[in-house]
C-alpha cells in the first residue's frame, strides 16, 4: 500500500468504542517522551485481542506489534521484552489520556528513564503549519544527503523523502549502522524527525539554511545531544564496510571458550561449528540493527545451509549477569526463529568485547560479520548493517553476503 494512503487511513481512522473493563480507547493515539530537545512523537494504536489489547507503534513505513500489553487497573503496561524495556502509563480523561513513565535497561546498574504520554486521537505528530507557497520548498528535501556529526570524522549519509502534506520520512546510515525508520514533518524551511521502537528513542530537529544545507541537534533518548548539518549530495556514500575492521588472528579459535545458552562451555574451534563456509555474528540482542540482522541470516541459513554454511552468533550483552543476559538472547532466539547456535561472549562495552574477543583489532559496531571458510581462512569482515530502512543498500548489503558466500561454498 502506498505510504500516503496509510498514513491519510491512519489520520482519519474512525473511534471504536472499547468496553468498559478496560482503562483506554481503541484506536489511534500520538506518543510522546520528553526529551531535553522537547517532545519526542510516535504514533500508538490499540485494537482488541480477546478481553485484552493488542498495541502497535508505528514509525515512518514500519508498524512493530508490541509483544505484551497488559492492563492493572486504570495503569496499562506496554512490555518491549526483547530490549528490556517498558512504558507504565495511568490513565486518565475517560480513557483519553496516558501518563506514565518509559524504561529501558542499559547496563547491570543502568537505566534509561523518560517521562511518557499519549493522548487518544488521529494526530499530526509535530503539526508544522505550511502554506500552498511552500510546497515547492517541501519537495526540496528529497534526495540523498551527505551528513556531519559533530562527534564523528566520518560522515554519514541520509535519504529523506517529503510530500506535499509535509509529512517526511527517512533513515540515516553511518559505519555502525542505520537509523531505522524515521518520520516527521518538514514545513519547507524546518525538518523535524524521530523515531521510537522500544530500545531508539531519536528526535532529529534540523533548520534548512539559505544555502540549501541542514543545521541542526540530534538526541538519543535522554543520554545524548549533539549537532549535525546536511547538504544535499547524491554522490555521497560510506566508507567501505569491508574494510573497516581488520583480523588480527592474536589466538587461535581453539583458544577462546564462551558459554552457550545453557551454560554449557564450547571452544569456537567446534567441529559441530565447522562447515564449508562460516558466518560468526558478533551481535547483542539490545541492538535494533542486530534485530534487523537476525531476519537476513535466518533466511541466508535456510538457502545455503543444506550447501555447506553454518551460522554462529556470538552475543555480547548489556548487564554481564548470564543468566539475565542468557533469558535476553532466547527472547532474541525465538522472536526472530533463530536455529543456529549462539553463545554468550561477553559484554557490549567495546573494549572489554575487544578483549574477549582479540581475533579482530578491533570490535567497533554491532553487529560484525566474519566470514571463514572451510579451512579456517577468513575471507573477510563486515562492520555494521544497512537494514530493511535502507531500501537499496540493504539489498546491496544482500548481494554482497551472498556472494561472499557463493564464492566460498563453490571451492
Amino acid at each position: 500500500m502506498n505510504i500516503v494512503v496509510c498514513i491519510t487511513a491512519v489520520l482519519s481512522a474512525a473511534p471504536v468504542q472499547s468496553p468498559p473493563s478496560l482503562p483506554i480507547q481503541y484506536g489511534p493515539w500520538r506518543g510522546w517522551l520528553d526529551s531535553p530537545g522537547g517532545p519526542l512523537p510516535f504514533r500508538l494504536d490499540f485494537h482488541p485481542r480477546g478481553e485484552g489489547l493488542a498495541g502497535f507503534v508505528t514509525n515512518s513505513r514500519e508498524r512493530l506489534a508490541i509483544p505484551q500489553v497488559r492492563t492493572e487497573g486504570d495503569e496499562v503496561i506496554l512490555d518491549f521484552d526483547h530490549y528490556d524495556s517498558r512504558i507504565r502509563a495511568r490513565a486518565s480523561e475517560g480513557g483519553m489520556r496516558l501518563d506514565g513513565e518509559w524504561t529501558r535497561r542499559r547496563g547491570a546498574d543502568e537505566w534509561t528513564r523518560m517521562a511518557f504520554h499519549a493522548t487518544y486521537g488521529a494526530q499530526p505528530l509535530f503539526d508544522l503549519t505550511h502554506g500552498a507557497a511552500e510546497e515547492a520548498g517541501i519537495l526540496s528535501l528529497k534526495g540523498r544527503w551527505e551528513v556531519k556529526f559533530d562527534s564523528s570524522e566520518t560522515p554519514a549519509v541520509a535519504e529523506f523523502v517529503a510530500f506535499e502534506q509535509g509529512w517526511a520520512f527517512g533513515t540515516l546510515m553511518t559505519t555502525g549502522g542505520d537509523y531505522r525508520y524515521l518520520g516527521g514533518e518538514f514545513d519547507g524551511q524546518r525538518l523535524r524527525l524521530s523515531s521510537f521502537d522500544g530500545a531508539h528513542a531519536f528526535l532529529f530537529h534540523a533548520d534548512k539554511q539559505v544555502n540549501g544545507t541542514l543545521k541542526g541537534t540530534f538526541w538519543s533518548a535522554s543520554h545524548w545531544k549533539e549537532g549535525w548539518t546536511a547538504r544535499l549530495n547524491k554522490e555521497a556514500k560510506l566508507p567501505d564496510p569491508f574494510g573497516l575492521t581488520r583480523w588480527t588472528g592474536k589466538a587461535a579459535l581453539e583458544e577462546l571458550r564462551f558459554p552457550d545458552l545453557e551454560g554449557k562451555e564450547h571452544s569456537l574451534a567446534d567441529p559441530a561449528f565447522a562447515g564449508k563456509a562460516r558466518i560468526i555474528e558478533l551481535f547483542g540482542s539490545w541492538c535494533p540493527n542486530c534485530h534487523d540482522a537476525a531476519g537476513l541470516l535466518a533466511e541466508l541459513e535456510k538457502k545455503y545451509g543444506p550447501r555447506g554454511l553454518r551460522i554462529l552468533g556470538l552475543a555480547f550483552e548489556a548487564t554481564g549477569d548470564f543468566e539475565r543476559d542468557a533469558r535476553l538472547v532466547r527472547i532474541y532466539t525465538s522472536k526472530h526463529n533463530v536455529s543456529y547456535p549462539v553463545l554468550i561472549a561477553g559484554v557490549k562495552d567495546r573494549d572489554k568485547a575487544s578483549a574477549a574477543f582479540p581475533l579482530l583489532d578491533q570490535i567497533r559496531a554491532y553487529p560484525t560479520f566474519i566470514f571463514m571458510d572451510g579451512d579456517g581462512v577468513v575471507r573477510s569482515v563486515y562492520t555494521g548493517f544497512s537494514g530493511p530502512a535502507t531500501a537499496d543498500a540493504y539489498k546491496k548489503l544482500r548481494g554482497e553476503f551472498e556472494s561472499v558466500i557463493e564464492e566460498m561454498l563453490g571451492e
